[in-house]
């Protein structure tokens, strides 16, 4: 049987201050390709370039992956500060009807760090733009040297950096065998008013959910604040979602009536 089809959302980049791009990180089609066992099929972010239903007629799942662009704060009725850009409008406008279309469709989807954020907004819920500065909070966002700049060691930057509590027997639990795990940390907003679909599945040790899944999904509905796919292939709770999705997209793909 063919692998899985996984459509990887692109992000909107200008190149040389002048070629408009979708970029796409490698380490997430690497993580589909040799740890999902799935071929990924990379897709504009852009509703003007790539039409939703075309879309989900072609794949078995979707990864919603993380970018440098917040979620436009218009999304989630709040106002826009230029502290918080830069925004990618043309994503939102992709991703969030995206996101419904597949859990009504059945369409596997898993969400990393703007698409987890993305998942929350779909449903209605919305964002604190910078988390750390909440009372008790964490600096989540990726490290810097002293002089500012990001670190340029990348070992150091996907780190992992703190712990996340399951929910006893929630899906993650259940999926990984355990009920705390260690992530890496790089995100400056977080979530602030859950969706109306959104359930918490693993929260940070200061309180900053960090695992979500969507209620009443029809098959693999799940989102992650961490990077997973930094190191998809030697870290074992990292491996095992991207295991995991691959396995959910595959049984899509083999269910009678497919779109193949």
């Amino acid at each position: 049987m063919a692998r899985p089809v996984i459509g990887v959302i692109g992000n909107a980049r200008l190149l040389d201050n002048r070629f408009s791009a979708q970029i796409v990180g490698e380490n997430n089609l690497r993580a589909l390709a040799e740890v999902a066992g799935a071929l990924p099929l990379v897709f504009a972010g852009c509703p003007g370039i790539t039409d939703l239903g075309d879309l989900l007629d072609t794949v078995d799942g979707i990864l919603l992956t993380g970018g440098r662009a917040n979620v436009h704060p218009a999304r989630f009725r709040t106002e826009a500060d230029p502290a918080h850009e830069p925004y990618d409008e043309a994503r939102d406008a992709m991703a969030l009807p995206l996101i419904e279309a597949c859990i009504a469709r059945g369409v596997r989807l898993f969400g990393i760090c703007r698409g987890f954020q993305e998942m929350n907004v779909a449903f209605g819920g919305s964002l604190h733009p910078e988390i750390r500065n909440l009372p008790g909070r964490l600096n989540h966002r990726m490290p810097r040297l002293e002089n500012g700049e990001i670190h340029p060691d990348l070992e150091v930057v996907f780190a992992d950096r703190h712990d996340v509590r399951l929910t006893p027997g929630g899906a993650f639990a259940r999926l990984l065998g355990r009920e705390t795990i260690r992530v890496n940390s790089l995100h400056g907003q977080g979530i602030q008013e859950l969706g109306a679909r959104v359930i918490v599945e693993g929260v940070a040790e200061d309180g900053t959910i960090e695992a979500i899944r969507i209620r009443d999904a029809a098959g693999f509905a799940l989102g992650v604040q961490w990077h997973p796919e930094h190191d998809a292939t030697t870290n074992p709770i990292n491996r095992a979602l991207f295991e995991a999705f691959g396995a959910a997209a595959a049984r899509q793909r083999a269910e009678p009536g497919s779109r193949r």
